[in-house]
């Protein structure tokens, strides 16, 4: 159930304010599987109904434009809410969750924080790299542009950008700056709502990525 959404503040850099979305639940959610930027997965009839009540939540919230990721579980998320608000998601690739390499397809008990960087809900080491993945502080790199192009292309748009658990939480990190060491690594449940300074909303979702 969704809790009740709040006004979006101002971020701590000056950066765009806008709410931001996880996708809905996918199969390979339910399967604790990691994603990543394999774009094998669809969403559950659950996600589909998580992505309904966020709708139903913003139906009386102003909203310009909805920009969301363009792997499908965030895409198919982004649409289901468009549907209701009458608007066409925008695809960004920057808004990909990060790539963890060689783990993808795999089960995520094998992602540990020698690959991921974080742990315990603590960011412990900003260059971990999966083999053949991003490093977190890439990742967060490729967050900060996404920034860049939304102050320059929509500074006056109410934004909701739909994305991945892993990049709500870069985008977050980006606005606080290095280092990046020592800052707070949140849960994020499918189709929770976030500002860029935390949780506007909390669900019982999956946060396997």
């Amino acid at each position: 159930m969704l809790g009740n959404l709040v006004g979006v503040t101002t971020s701590p850099r000056g950066a765009p304010s806008f709410t931001m979305v996880r996708h809905g639940e996918s199969d390979w959610n339910a399967a604790r599987l990691v994603q990543g930027q394999d774009d094998t997965s669809r969403l559950t009839s659950l996600g589909r109904m998580q992505a309904r009540d966020v709708a139903d939540a913003l139906r009386n919230t102003a909203v310009d434009r909805i920009v969301a990721s363009d792997l499908r579980r965030a895409y198919e998320t982004a649409v289901i809410i468009g549907t209701t608000l009458g608007l066409m998601p925008e695809l960004d690739s920057l808004l990909r969750e990060r790539c963890f390499g060689v783990f993808e397809a795999g089960p995520g008990n094998d992602l540990t924080s020698d690959a991921t960087g974080h742990a315990r809900g603590v960011v412990l080491d900003g260059d971990a790299r999966p083999p053949e993945g991003e490093s977190l502080r890439e990742v967060v790199a490729r967050a900060g542009r996404f920034i860049d192009r939304a102050t320059r292309e929509w500074p006056d748009e109410r934004l909701l950008v739909v994305t991945h658990g892993g990049m709500i939480n870069a985008l977050h990190l980006f606005t606080f700056g290095e280092p990046l060491e020592g800052r707070p690594w949140y849960r994020v449940g499918n189709c929770d709502m976030w500002s860029l300074e935390g949780p506007l909303t909390t669900s019982p979702g999956d946060d396997a990525i």
